[in-house]
């Protein structure tokens, strides 16, 4: 194997590990008590929120093929514009919601503040081809917004957390 191929074999480890582990999650959860979502809550909620959570999970979606795929080809330029346009919808769209703090902005709209001024900078780092700083930027916001606001979506009293849990 290559050392290119080998290294970004290793650096996608952690992503692969985490697909298993959703995989194995899911395959078990009639054995832990776990019940079908219910998507109820999603269709009675806001147009807002519709939005937001379609927009996230095509972000989501988006942005695993490209972690895992080859970089600096067609196809991953062509991805990286419609990720970085549905990470902007998520970011712009998330301004709209504003159940946790009724009326004003919480502290998870601090990520879309910050999506919203670095998915521009790390745009213009791939066009200037300044690479470690567009993966970094790409790589803070996918993980930030994905895993750290898309995993406070799921705490008791969320919609998500209806959908799944309740």
């Amino acid at each position: 194997m290559p050392i290119t191929s080998h290294l970004s074999l290793r650096r996608h480890t952690p992503v692969a590990g985490f697909a298993f582990a959703a995989a194995v999650a899911l395959a078990a959860s009639p054995a832990l008590g776990l019940r079908a979502p219910d998507f109820a809550p999603i269709a009675q909620a806001s147009p807002q929120i519709q939005v937001h959570l379609s927009a996230a999970i095509a972000t989501f979606l988006i942005g695993a093929v490209l972690m895992l795929g080859p970089k600096g080809t067609l196809p991953h330029r062509t991805l990286g514009w419609t990720w970085a346009a549905t990470m902007a919808v998520t970011a712009v769209s998330s301004l709209f919601i504003r159940q946790v703090n009724p009326g004003g902005l919480s502290f998870i709209h601090a990520i879309s503040g910050w999506v919203i001024i670095a998915l521009p900078a790390a745009l213009y780092a791939a066009r200037r081809h300044r690479v470690r700083a567009h993966r970094g930027a790409m790589t803070g916001m996918y993980v930030g917004g994905m895993f750290v606001a898309g995993g406070l979506a799921f705490l008791p009293g969320r919609i998500l957390w209806d959908v799944f849990f309740a």
